[in-house]
């Protein structure tokens, strides 16, 4: 992903207003801020029974339900899908220097925090110093040094490169100095009295209860008028009683996989949308290369040669992702970072090809069974948590693949969340299916598959297969912290060639991020061909949906 280094610049408050004069949104009477239906966003998480308004906390009905992004605001938006572009919010600019170490920010002008208080840079530096001084725990491990202030300008320091951190940065919630420097514990303290959920977001608290929390519209939001009035957050006890209020129309907005979706959901009514936006991330195999029978190269290549990824999409997925093939691991939305040599090469299913590489390593087969070099069957076990029912069922078709084309024994194991977890940190397990460390750039999936520094005290957060190489460590450590687009560009190509000669892991598709929703009274909404966000409601990207909506003819 390439976050622009250079000064990026929009004037979103303009283009809002012009959205909100086209709609005809210039009196009282026509303004669909005071006529226009609400929103209900929904989830299927279960009541939540304690509330807490605090951006910060990740257990927080704020943070659970996802209201929190449309109260607090961050400096700039990072698209995780469609471009990955930067575009500037709460700064009027964001600039990076060289070895994104230095973050130069221009607060933007004319905005008030929903209490009517002026917001000025103080707030953004107030912001990052609770990090400085201890007040605020910087769980996004930023390692912020402090802000230098000329005129309007800040400047954000870190101790390391932010370069595959760029998004935690530039999205971290700013919060108003004039109330939370009376905040005793900002790391725990519920923001439940009257008068603390303040923000500059385009929409401020109204009620809260366990069964929904209701928010309005801000009449002073800085992005101009707003064409939704008042959102709804509810949240339901499981997939299934979401997806019946989605068909119902009691919600409307959603982050959901629901099987069998065109039936269940989009036949329902022609405004019943579903969009699955691909990130960087993706679903992936990991091997555990220590142990047999993956410590031999050779069977995992046939692997890549023999997993059908377009079954991951198609049945395992139901449409809602998209295969990756590139024998580089990375897919469509980093193909500008694959290098030209490999530009071209994908795997496909070539049964022959895969059988061609295990009769040259050795391997041999017996009543169609696949024998090793060392005279034994090849057999392994997959594992997933019992009822992730996508990759459940990838599981078995992961198991019929390789049972038919290549005699391997596949055996399908579902242990509980527990087991699973601490199989893989221990490295008991054969092979998992998990997801990548999404850095929004090529560093996700090579530090994921390939970086030894996950391996902590024996256990793995990611690289479970516990690959290691100096190389490839030194060639992760100069893409993450380079100060040119030429260093980072030759790490990159060492990662992917590697990644070809090795194949510590095979990505299967893109892991999305989804979103369900209605045309009945809103467009405007993101979509393939204009993907300048996802549709998923709990990402930052719900205040560029939101501004971007108008009402539907």
């Amino acid at each position: 992903m390439k976050l622009r280094s250079s000064l990026v610049t929009l004037s979103v408050a303009t283009a809002l207003v012009l959205t909100a004069c086209a709609s005809g949104q210039d009196g009282a009477a026509d303004n669909p801020a005071q006529e226009g239906a609400a929103l209900t966003i929904a989830k299927p998480d279960g009541a939540i029974t304690t509330e807490s308004h605090n951006p910060y906390l990740g257990d927080s009905s704020a943070s659970k339900y996802g209201y929190a992004k449309v109260i607090f605001e961050p400096m700039a938006l990072v698209n995780p899908t469609g471009d990955l572009g930067t575009t500037p919010w709460l700064a009027e600019s964001v600039e990076w220097n060289d070895d994104y170490t230095e973050l130069t920010v221009v607060p933007r002008s004319g905005v008030t925090w929903s209490d009517g208080t002026e917001f000025t840079g103080e707030d953004i530096v107030f912001t990052f110093d609770q990090y400085l001084n201890g007040t605020l725990t910087d769980t996004s491990g930023l390692n912020y040094e402090g802000a230098t202030v000329d005129g309007d300008t800040i400047t954000l320091k870190f101790a390391n490169s932010l370069y595959t951190a760029q998004a935690r940065a530039l999205h971290t919630p700013i919060v108003p100095k004039h109330i939370w420097e009376n905040i005793a514990d900002p790391n725990t303290d519920p923001l439940t009295e009257d008068g603390l959920a303040v923000g500059t977001g385009p929409y401020v608290l109204d009620s809260w209860s366990t069964e929904s929390v209701t928010l309005t519209a801000n009449p002073t939001y800085w992005g101009g008028e707003l064409a939704v009035p008042e959102l709804h957050y509810i949240s339901y006890g499981d997939n299934a009683a979401l997806t019946t209020a989605l068909v119902s129309g009691d919600a409307d907005w959603a982050q959901a996989f629901i099987p069998q979706i065109e039936d269940s959901y989009l036949s329902a009514d022609e405004d019943n949308h579903f969009l699955a936006s691909p990130t960087a991330g993706s679903g992936t195999l990991f091997m555990n290369l220590q142990t047999k029978p993956f410590n031999n190269v050779a069977l995992r290549k046939a692997l890549a040669w023999t997993i059908d990824r377009q079954d991951y999409v198609d049945v395992a997925r139901e449409g809602a992702s998209e295969p990756v093939w590139s024998v580089t691991g990375l897919g469509s939305v980093l193909a500008d970072e694959i290098v030209p040599e490999l530009a071209d090469e994908s795997y496909s299913v070539d049964v022959d090809k895969a059988r061609q590489i295990l009769t040259e390593a050795g391997y041999t087969w017996k009543d169609e069974a696949l024998i090793d070099p060392d005279g034994e069957r090849v057999s392994f076990s997959i594992s997933v948590p019992a009822g992730w029912s996508d990759w459940n069922t990838e599981q078995a078709l992961i198991a019929e693949e390789l049972n038919e084309a290549l005699g391997i024994e596949v055996v399908v194991d579902q242990p509980d969340w527990g087991g699973w977890d601490a199989a893989r940190q221990e490295g008991t397990f054969q092979a998992i299916i998990h997801w990548l460390e999404d850095t929004g750039n090529a560093y996700g999936l090579y530090t994921s598959t390939m970086d030894p520094k996950w391996i902590v005290d024996g256990k793995a957060q990611f690289n479970f297969g516990r690959f290691e190489d100096p190389a490839v460590t030194q060639a992760l450590n100069t893409y993450a912290t380079a100060a040119s687009d030429e260093d980072r560009a030759a790490a990159s190509a060492v990662l992917q060639k590697a990644f070809v000669e090795h194949v510590p892991a095979i990505p299967l598709g893109s892991h999305p991020l989804l979103g369900e929703f209605n045309t009945r009274n809103y467009v405007g909404w993101p979509s393939e061909e204009d993907a300048y966000a996802s549709a998923d409601p709990t990402q930052p990207g719900i205040v560029q949906v939101l501004t971007n909506l108008e009402p539907a003819e």
